[in-house]
């Protein structure tokens, strides 16, 4: 065996408390459509990369041969006890629950190239058909992996070498002509996600909201699933609800609310955007 950060590696299998970490939680909370659930496993994809998780006693397994990827991937290094004593030091009901019931979610550092397509096809969308366009695209865009019986994110050019037809056949209804165009103009260059991952987040955000179909929760949820920016706060139905009735505050647009709770919660903001959302849609609702 091998330790990794503070875990131990055996094989090609990472050992991780469940105590800060549940699996269903942190993959169904609306931040990743890359995944499926196999009876008592999940399969994850992050680009051509793959790993399974499941529990084995009072730990989470992650079983890939892209281990240090994973690491890195399902952000091991941050400790999430300090999320949630951070959380409750607010003294705000919601949140303090919030952050108990939801603790075992964790902020993913994935792709930002494939977090950029996959929420281009999100806004006026669920979850489900989020999932299955995407699914549509690898399976006829992708590399096969015999190994994990699934398929990868597409490359670029492969994303540019159809046409709007197709994926309009993959479900993604006015968003295709959207999709093509970045695709395309990722693969000419007009598009850098390596210099936009260099922006200052006030320049990232002007830059995401040139892209034709990315508006405000787009551009914020890159920010934070793509590019790492854990000051960002998500605004859709959930969280307006949370404004309004267990904040209680007056109607204002989403912008707004945005800018109330990152104000509020600073560097904190994305981890506790999560426990929220969570709380109210599975929760409270």
């Amino acid at each position: 065996y091998i330790i990794i950060g503070k875990y131990v590696c055996i094989m090609d299998k990472l050992f991780v408390s469940k105590n800060f970490f549940n699996i269903q939680d942190t993959l169904t909370c609306g931040q990743i459509f890359s995944y499926k659930q196999l009876q008592d496993k999940f399969l994850v994809r992050s680009q051509d990369k793959f790993a399974y998780l499941y529990y084995y006693k009072d730990n989470v397994v992650i079983e890939s041969s892209d281990i240090l990827y994973f690491y890195n991937f399902f952000n091991l290094e941050t400790d999430y006890s300090l999320c949630v004593q951070k959380a409750k030091e607010y003294n705000v009901p919601i949140l303090t629950n919030a952050s108990e019931v939801a603790k075992g979610i964790r902020i993913l550092k994935q792709d930002a190239t494939e977090v950029l397509f996959s929420f281009l096809i999100s806004q006026n969308n669920n979850i489900k058909r989020i999932t299955n366009s995407i699914e549509y695209i690898c399976q006829n865009l992708g590399e096969y992996n015999k190994e994990f019986c699934s398929f990868s994110f597409p490359s670029i050019n492969k994303l540019a070498s159809v046409d709007v037809d197709f994926y309009k056949k993959a479900g993604l209804g006015y968003r295709a002509e959207y999709f093509l165009e970045l695709a395309k103009n990722i693969q000419l260059g007009n598009i850098d996600i390596l210099k936009l991952q260099s922006l200052q987040s006030k320049e990232l955000k002007e830059q995401l909201l040139k892209i034709k179909g990315v508006g405000e929760k787009v551009a914020s949820c890159v920010m934070l699933f793509g590019f790492n920016r854990q000051n960002m706060f998500p605004v859709d139905t959930w969280i307006e609800k949370i404004y309004l009735q267990d904040f209680a505050l007056k109607p204002t647009s989403r912008e707004k609310i945005s800018e109330y709770f990152m104000q509020a919660f600073g560097d904190y903001s994305g981890i506790i955007q999560q426990y929220l959302f969570h709380y109210k849609r599975n929760i409270l609702n």
